[in-house]
């Protein structure tokens, strides 16, 4: 296992080892990783569909080599599906059981009260640990070693799903009932949660979270993420579609290319023997960009222009 406190001696030591894995990232990034580390907090990362904010949690994981544990977050999430149930199944396999030994367990038992005093055992028994089911929010308190927690687009969860994060996210344990308080082992996760801004994030979550925003990488930064992700890609072509790519965000579009599709795009070249732009070339494979109809509609006539422009920049 590495070493981590190492590898997070300074935002410069971090934002090498992010750039080993092939994670291009602003000082602004490296910075919220490292403070996250130092103190213990959590991360609140915003930004656009498409900048890398679920890649920051997964590399994070990977650098550190610690386990990555994922919440996707959706309407309706609940603590059934984000911090434990119960296992109903087992319990009732067990009640059958009961029911069959029902004498042999109040065999010799004196009065009403005795017999419910024995019955009521066998009620703690059926909701402690043995029949606990662990979800992902309180497997991720129980790693001893540590993990990276990724809480996946918490703003598509419902605002009670957001009261249900406050204390695990300001003293790393969940209280429950049954059993009592549930606290970090060890090592307390690093905890990101994304956020692609579709609503507002409560002030209390907000408060208990550094904030992280990603934006859209500039030209430098983006050509940067193309050579880690597709090296082989010559360095004009590289130039010419991160250009093309820029100059496509620009317009009104519904769904803007997110830089994995940028990725993708540069791979679709590269596959394509392409050396260089051009006009009937990106038209073939605009759908590898847009994943609208009306998006590539709407681009068509822009198409000789923008190609134009990424050629002679």
């Amino acid at each position: 296992m590495p070493d981590i406190a190492k590898m997070a001696e300074s935002v410069e030591a971090l934002k090498a080892h992010f750039e080993e894995h092939r994670y291009i990232c602003s000082d602004q990034v490296a910075t919220a990783v490292y403070l996250a580390f130092h103190l213990r907090k959590p991360v609140l990362v915003e930004g656009p569909p498409g900048v890398g904010k679920t890649e920051l949690a997964k590399t994070t994981s990977e650098m550190f080599d610690l386990p990555l544990i994922r919440l996707q977050c959706y309407e309706g999430l609940d603590e059934a599906k984000a911090i434990y149930e119960w296992k109903y199944g087992k319990q009732l396999l067990y009640t059958q059981v009961l029911k069959e030994t029902l004498d042999e367990v109040l065999q010799g038992a004196q009065g009403f009260a005795e017999s419910v005093g024995r019955l009521h055992e066998f009620g703690d028994i059926f909701f402690s640990e043995e029949f606990l089911e662990p979800r992902p929010l309180l497997k991720a308190l129980r790693e001893e070693d540590g993990c990276v927690l990724l809480i996946d687009e918490v703003d598509k969860s419902d605002h009670e799903f957001e009261s249900l994060l406050l204390e695990i996210l300001s003293d790393y344990q969940v209280s429950i009932p049954e059993i009592g308080t549930v606290k970090a082992t060890k090592e307390p996760p690093m905890v990101f949660l994304t956020s692609n801004n579709t609503r507002e994030i409560s002030d209390a979550l907000k408060r208990r979270c550094l904030h992280l925003y990603i934006p859209f990488p500039d030209v430098d930064i983006e050509q940067r993420i193309i050579h880690a992700r597709v090296p082989d890609i010559p360095e004009e072509l590289r130039r010419q579609l991160v250009t093309f790519i820029q100059e496509l965000r620009d317009l009104d579009l519904k769904k803007v290319p997110a830089i994995s599709e940028t990725i993708d795009w540069a791979r679709t070249l590269l596959l394509l023997h392409t050396e260089t732009l051009d006009p009937q070339l990106v038209r073939d494979t605009l759908n590898v960009i847009l994943k609208f109809q009306e998006d590539i509609e709407n681009v068509d006539s822009e198409i000789t222009a923008i190609t134009s422009k990424a050629l002679k920049s």
